[in-house]
């Protein structure tokens, strides 16, 4: 099975028509069957936002959430830290939350991604063991931004690790130079799901720092040769594990939706019980 989505459901203009105004769920969920949400990245939602998100999709419809930045120990590279207690907690906390996700068959993963200064040695590799004892029962999905964990023979390391532990390795497409990025390096972990995210290959937003990088490193529309590339990957992986999912975060510009809809148009798949489409006349 391959599935697409977006990161957000909210700044997709191009599937309402060019509309000046934000997309709702409802309207997104009539193209995709499935999401990514970093909300609670930043904050751990109530259950109330949860429970409103299942209320305006279809049953069949899932979610990606990032786990929160203490989970992924971004906490660790500001100035106020917290303490292992406080992380535990907050595990807790984010489990809590999720579970009617959970207990729907609507989550589709927990997404770790990690900070670029997680570097891989001993104390990191026994956190993901960590992980996946505190998340067990919950699928996790990791994404590294450090380049210690890639290499000819380290990628295979990680990727054995990964799946011992039952985790999906992301794969991750995004500008890679010697002091940037990490290499795209689509491997399966995971027998129930692979997991590609699309960043776009924008090097000079990517690697600079002003005030607005935010708004650039993801300005990237990926060619139809590009997209091909794509499509024979997703080919390949879909003889390994029961899901491909690809999520389209080249978003800086608008360009995510057409790519992913031009993908699935590639590689010919429909999506089956999808949110009702509705003109929006007004």
């Amino acid at each position: 099975m391959i599935t697409i989505g977006l990161t957000t459901f909210s700044d997709h203009p191009s599937l309402i028509d060019g509309a000046k105004r934000k997309v709702r769920l409802t309207e997104y969920s009539g193209y995709f069957p499935v999401v990514e949400l970093d909300t609670p990245f930043y904050a751990i939602p109530k259950v109330s936002v949860v429970e409103n998100w299942q209320k305006q999709v279809p049953d069949n419809f899932q979610f990606i959430l990032k786990a929160n930045r203490v989970m992924t120990m971004h906490d660790q590279g500001s100035s106020d830290p917290v303490d292992n207690e406080h992380r535990f907690v907050e595990f807790n906390n984010y489990k809590r939350v999720v579970a009617p996700l959970l207990q729907t068959g609507q989550l589709k993963a927990i997404l770790f991604q990690f900070p670029p200064y997680f570097a891989r040695s001993i104390a990191t590799i026994q956190y993901l063991r960590r992980i996946s004892n505190l998340m067990a029962g919950y699928p996790i999905a990791v994404e590294f931004r450090n380049s210690t964990w890639y290499g000819e023979e380290i990628t295979q390391d990680v990727a054995g690790y990964l799946q011992e532990l039952g985790m999906t390795m992301v794969a991750v497409d995004e500008p890679h130079t010697t002091n940037a990025g990490v290499p795209f390096e689509p491997v399966v972990t995971n027998e129930d799901l692979a997991l590609l995210r699309l960043h776009g290959r924008n090097v000079k937003g990517w690697t600079e720092h002003s005030a607005d990088w935010r708004g650039k490193r993801t300005l990237y529309r990926y060619s139809e040769e590009e997209l091909q590339e794509f499509r024979k990957v997703v080919m390949e992986l879909d003889k390994q594990t029961r899901e491909v999912c690809i999520i389209f975060n080249n978003n800086s510009g608008g360009d995510a939706a057409d790519n992913a809809l031009q993908l699935k148009k590639m590689l010919g798949i429909d999506f089956g019980g999808l949110s009702p489409v509705q003109m929006d006349l007004f």
